[in-house]
């Protein structure tokens, strides 16, 4: 695992995941969703990012480096969490960053103090709640007015007929689907 750009360009990671019941995105995957990100959607100075199923941290990494002050970093898997609070010391980003162990349909209960203008959600393949994901977390109010809203599924999933998704971009078999509130379609 790799930061792709920023402050930490290039710093690698490895973390042993052997057994983890996590799946990071590939660097080529994760390197094409943020020249999207980077060239379409966001100035990444300027968000409140929210991280669900967040595994190895590496998209909260990415986000820090290239200068977001504000992460929030959400799973269950304890080694994960913990590898994720090394990580971040490593760096010295402790104040950029909340972590939370704790299961996502959890969190998505919580009250939202303030809504978030980009949240990833990189859920594990076999879990079957995924296409409830853009209603839980659109009705759960964790969405900011003109806030943007990326999935990360497999072929096996199809988000083109919800009416807030506005771009779907594949790498591979990996596919991030875009939404946003559907007031602000442009």
């Amino acid at each position: 695992m790799r930061i792709i750009s920023g402050q930490f360009k290039g710093r690698r990671f490895s973390p042993p995941a052997d057994n983890w019941p996590t799946r990071p995105t590939t660097d080529y995957a994760k390197e094409g969703l943020f020249n999207v990100l980077h060239n379409n959607w966001l100035d990444f100075e300027d968000q409140r990012f929210l991280d669900l199923f967040g595994g190895t941290g590496s998209h909260g990494y990415e986000f820090i480096s290239r200068g977001c002050t504000d992460v929030t970093y959400v799973d269950k898997h304890g080694p994960a969490v913990k590898f994720v609070e090394r990580t971040v010391k490593t760096l010295g980003v402790e104040e950029f960053i909340k972590i939370f162990r704790m299961d996502v349909f959890q969190f998505l209960k919580r009250p939202v103090r303030e809504p978030y203008t980009y949240i990833f959600a990189g859920p594990p393949y076999p879990l079957p709640n995924i296409p409830d994901l853009p209603d839980l977390i659109f009705d759960a109010g964790l969405v900011a007015p003109k806030g943007l809203v990326v999935i990360e599924t497999n072929p096996h999933h199809d988000f083109s007929t919800d009416l807030r998704c506005v771009e779907k971009r594949n790498y591979g078999k990996t596919i991030f689907w875009f939404f946003r509130h559907i007031a602000e379609e442009e």
